[in-house]
């Protein structure tokens, strides 16, 4: 099975370049995207990155396409949404599936300034002090 890349952002830093675009003339009427270089992971290299950082090896288990198609359909609402997200991203690729046009502008390129979270450095923040999760409501 290939590995697809994703796009992992942390919330923070989504919020600091929205905030910037949403005061900026150069972004009025045009496509921003939030796809920093260091932030291009596959499912491998992140599982892999966290091996090195704790030094414990996870248990893989593969799960193909179908069944986590088969999860998603059957799991009941709100808990097939996370297996919904993680199929668009991890095996269909979605995040990185188009190339990004001319007239788009990719955040980190616009507002080089800003110094974002990347994924080596949120793994760094997850170990030290590991942000409680976000619970959001699907009704």
């Amino acid at each position: 099975m290939e590995s697809k890349l994703a796009v992992l952002n942390y919330e923070e830093d989504v919020a600091t370049y929205t905030i910037k675009a949403a005061t900026d003339p150069r972004v009025a009427n045009r496509v921003i995207v939030y796809r920093p270089q260091g932030n291009i992971v596959s499912q491998l290299d992140l599982i892999s990155s966290w091996e090195k950082k704790t030094g414990c090896t996870l248990t893989r288990s593969y799960v193909s396409e179908e069944e986590i198609l088969k999860l998603s359909e059957t799991l009941p609402s709100p808990d097939n949404i996370a297996v919904s997200i993680l199929h668009n991203i991890f095996i269909k690729g979605d995040q990185m599936s188009f190339e990004l046009t001319e007239n788009d502008l990719e955040a980190s390129e616009l507002y080089p300034d800003y110094k974002y979270t990347s994924i080596d450095s949120f793994l760094d923040i997850c170990l030290v002090d590991p942000p409680k999760p976000k619970l959001a409501a699907f009704e």
